[in-house]
């Protein structure tokens, strides 16, 4: 399955971030362009039909680092201004969340969890998370929104925020679509074996493989499963 809340490539953090607590049963909201079978934006090779829809939610990375020259001190303003940015994100309409395929929201219990690394020197570390913002349109209102976000949230000592590259689409439970799609695949198969005449029928296979996805737009996602159907007759 391709992977469910704005860049052609898959952020950094995405692939930095751990997976803190993610569920076993199913998905949730996973990111677009961190796909299982590694759909590029406006592929290819997916089939013809399928379901074009808004995405629902657009995601940033945003990084916390500080120089300062002890680890201790490092770390402990790194928590400062995450705590500060999950204190301010619920006012502002927004979440922090991690996770490379599915995403795991940051909260104030399990922040401590993500994990720090160098930014470039022995003195500095750096963690990263995600600012997710739901999406009601176009993409520049949810850009607006993180931008002023991260740019007012408070810094602690030595510390620095910093965005990392563009917006990442994100998906809430994609499989809840799959009904809806094999649908649209069996009535194109009705409609292009109708063409042929009465005598015509059509083989479809592929249904029962996994729903896959991928980025159409600034905005929209495109969801199928790897059908195909060949007009027979009866």
């Amino acid at each position: 399955m391709k992977s469910s809340c704005f860049a052609a490539a898959l952020l950094f953090a995405a692939s930095a971030a751990p997976a803190l607590a993610q569920s076993s049963t199913g998905l949730g909201e996973v990111v677009v362009t961190s796909n299982r079978l590694n759909a590029r934006y406006a592929q290819q090779d997916r089939p013809v039909i399928g379901l074009r829809r808004q995405a629902d939610s657009a995601v940033m990375q945003v990084s916390f680092s500080s120089d300062s020259r002890d680890e201790a001190d490092r770390k402990r303003e790194i928590h400062a201004m995450l705590i500060a940015a999950i204190e301010k994100a619920k006012a502002a309409g927004l979440d922090l969340v991690t996770g490379s395929f599915e995403l795991v929201p940051v909260t104030a219990t399990n922040y401590k969890e993500i994990p720090h690394y160098g930014a470039g020197r022995v003195d500095t570390s750096q963690a990263s998370v995600m600012v997710k913002a739901k999406l009601a349109g176009s993409i520049t209102g949810a850009e607006q929104r993180v931008k002023a976000f991260v740019k007012a949230l408070p810094k602690t000592g030595r510390g620095i925020i910093n965005e990392n590259g563009g917006f990442t689409l994100t998906i809430v439970n994609p499989d809840q679509y799959r009904e809806a799609i094999i649908k649209l695949v069996a009535e194109d198969a009705r409609q292009q074996a109708a063409v042929f005449g009465a005598d015509y029928g059509v083989q479809v296979t592929g249904v029962d493989g996994q729903l896959s996805w991928s980025q159409v737009s600034n905005t929209d996602v495109f969801l199928y499963v790897p059908y195909r159907y060949t007009i027979v007759p009866k």
